[in-house]
């Protein structure tokens, strides 16, 4: 019997929850991993062989080669494990978290400085709030030509 989860419903929200964690546990631990400087090399020396060294699926690895953060999720990839990744490469958190947005870093930046994405019109699917999937991804990094 599968358990009702009404927090399906909310905007540009996956909720990390058991059902993820099963489905993303090998891709986590593979994260897991990159906290050691030894690991991190040997993924960046051959992205591929180290991630067939794990049992993700298939979609996970494509996941992690492209970079794409909220693929990553929803292959059940919890963000605490998944910005090992980005330091990994260099990045900062609030640049991975732009990334997932299509804002600028800047703008993301300016977005959580200002408290956030407002909750009006992003409390449930459907809405005309700036979370609605229609409107994703936002901001200057996510309109062609300015990535």
């Amino acid at each position: 019997m599968a358990l009702e989860k009404p927090y399906a419903d909310i905007p540009g929200t996956l909720i990390f929850d058991a059902d993820q964690s099963r489905k993303g546990y090998w891709l986590n631990q593979f994260c897991m991993s990159l906290m050691k400087a030894d690991n991190r090399a040997r993924f960046k020396a051959n992205e591929r062989a180290y991630l067939d060294e794990w049992a993700m699926s298939e979609e996970q690895k494509q996941a992690v080669l492209a970079r794409d953060l909220n693929w990553c999720m929803r292959t059940g990839g919890n963000i605490y494990f998944l910005a090992k990744i980005g330091a990994t490469d260099g990045k900062s958190f609030q640049q991975m978290a732009g990334s997932m947005t299509g804002m600028t870093e800047e703008e993301y930046r300016d977005m959580m400085l200002k408290g956030g994405r407002s909750v009006e019109g992003n409390r449930y699917l459907g809405e005309e709030g700036d979370a609605q999937a229609h409107r994703q991804p936002q901001g200057r990094a996510g309109q062609k030509g300015n990535a």
